[in-house]
Formats: structure tokens, C-alpha cells, sequence
């Protein structure tokens, strides 16, 4: 199972390398565990049992994945694992990460005994994900030495809302199962809340989307536009913006609001092991 590859997959479309996605960290806010949520009990549980990491040496290109008994990077850097970790998007800054963090590039094998592989994938589907990631971010803090705090800081974001003429969407289909895919020009999701969408609505335009449609429910979304560099072509389709309200019935807002910002206090090196 392939996880989150920063940023070569994700942002605005202009990654093509790897567009569609279907996250392996897929917790409440897509892959991303809750910007509050600190390491809890269920850690000393779901632990891996045997970590090795070295200075990547391949030249391969980055690849982070997940298998049933374990997690792997290759020539990843420290700034890949936090993204997959945290709920950092890709042009989300990251105050006092040092500039090694996004340059040095390191393989990293994390196993799992089978007992407790085996209760991990007992867990529903959404709690198995974020418990990933909190077995991520403790390799972070044992192996990096990372520490990180959280500030609330008011920056420019978009409100999601109601168009005039109401929603148009229809819900999904709860039996199908839910899931995101999105790349350039195109969001696809099945059975799936608005916050969630405001959260792939984040990662496309590089900046907070917060959910203030007061819509419940889960909804079969797709939606299609021409990315900005191809707009006035011959063939050219709606903006972003314009189509959300056509085929949606919800808009986007400019505005300022607070946004949950991680903050690097402490990163080192690992040791080769």
C-alpha cells in the first residue's frame, strides 16, 4: 500500500508523477491524524518493534509505503515522514525545521512483531490509520528527537459555503465503501463528509479550506476544472472556482481565519543502525 510521497503527488496538480491517491494514512482529515491529537496510551500497544534507518545511497527516487507488518521510505527526507505523520500540506510552513530536514534523504525500515500487526488490522478502518501515524510520529521521536508544539496563528484561508441555489449533491454510497482520488483538474469521492473534501480542497489550492457549509452526511463528489496554466486554450473548462459552484452548489470564500500551525522545537540526525 502506497502512503503520502511529498510533494512529489500532491499540491496543485502540477506533480504528475503520482496524481491519484488513495492514502494509506486515511484518517479523519484524509491521512492526517488530528492536529491536537497527541501520542496516547494506544502507542505503547501499537509499537514497531525493529527500526533501522541509514543515509539514503540508491539515487532511487522517494517512495513511502505501508504493508500489513510494517512502514518503509526510501530516500525520504525528514520533512517527507513529518507530512506523512502530521496533518502537514505540502506548502504548509514548518517553523524551525532545519534546512538539513528538507534535503538529507534516508531509508527507513519499521517492523512489527505479528501479534501486534494482527491486532492493528483488527482495528476499523479510519482508527487504523491514525494509529499509523502515531507509530510514525514516536519513531520520529525516538530516532530524529523531534519535538513539535502547536500554535494557532491567523493566516489567509478559504470558507467553504453554500452557493446561492443551494447544494447540489447527492449522497453516496455508504455499502461501496469511502475514498478519495485526486490529481490535476479532478476530485473524485464516495460516501464522503464535506470536511473531508475541504481538506483535498486545501491540499489542491495550497492554503486552509475550513468546512462551513453546516452540511451533514456523506456525498458522491466529482468534480472537474482546467488548471490555471490552461485556462484560454481552445478546449478550456471552468476554473476551480467557477466549477465548484456549477457542479457543487458551494463556493469558495477568501478570508482570514485561525489555522493550527506544527512547530519544530528540536530535530537531530539519526544514528545508523
Amino acid at each position: 500500500m502506497t502512503s503520502h510521497v511529498p510533494p512529489i503527488r500532491r499540491s496543485n496538480g502540477k506533480f504528475l508523477l503520482l496524481v491519484a491517491c488513495c492514502l494509506a494514512f486515511a484518517s479523519p482529515a484524509f491521512g492526517q491524524t488530528s492536529a491536537n491529537a497527541p501520542l496516547n496510551v494506544d502507542a505503547a500497544t501499537f509499537a514497531y518493534d525493529v527500526v533501522s534507518i541509514h543515509p539514503c545511497k540508491t539515487g532511487s527516487g522517494m517512495s513511502i509505503g505501508t504493508a500489513p507488518d510494517g512502514f518503509s521510505a526510501r530516500c525520504t527526507t525528514l520533512w517527507g515522514l513529518v507530512f506523512n505523520a502530521y496533518p502537514v500540506r505540502p506548502n504548509n510552513p514548518l517553523p524551525g525545521l532545519p534546512g538539513w530536514a528538507n534535503s538529507e534523504q534516508f531509508d527507513v525500515e519499521a517492523k512489527m512483531d505479528s501479534d501486534t500487526a494482527a491486532a492493528l488490522q483488527k482495528l476499523p478502518r479510519e482508527q487504523l490509520s491514525d494509529q499509523r501515524q502515531r507509530m510514525l510520529q514516536a519513531v520520529l521521536a525516538d530516532r530524529f528527537k523531534l519535538k513539535i508544539h502547536h500554535e494557532t496563528r491567523e493566516l489567509p484561508i478559504y470558507a467553504l459555503e453554500i452557493a446561492k441555489g443551494g447544494p447540489k449533491l447527492k449522497q453516496g454510497d455508504e455499502k461501496a465503501g469511502s475514498g478519495t482520488s485526486w490529481g490535476r483538474g479532478q476530485i473524485e469521492a464516495n460516501a464522503t463528509p464535506i470536511n473531508k473534501f475541504a481538506f483535498v480542497l486545501s491540499d489542491v489550492l495550497g492554503r486552509d479550506v475550513v468546512d462551513k457549509t453546516g452540511l451533514a452526511g456523506n456525498y458522491e463528489i466529482k468534480l472537474t476544472w482546467t488548471p490555471d496554466e490552461l485556462q484560454g486554450t481552445a478546449d478550456a473548462g471552468p476554473t476551480l472556482f467557477t466549477a465548484i459552484e456549477e457542479q457543487l452548489g458551494l463556493k469558495l470564500r477568501a478570508t482570514k481565519g485561525p489555522v493550527d500551525t506544527i512547530v519544530v522545537e528540536q530535530a537531530e540526525k539519526p544514528s545508523e543502525n
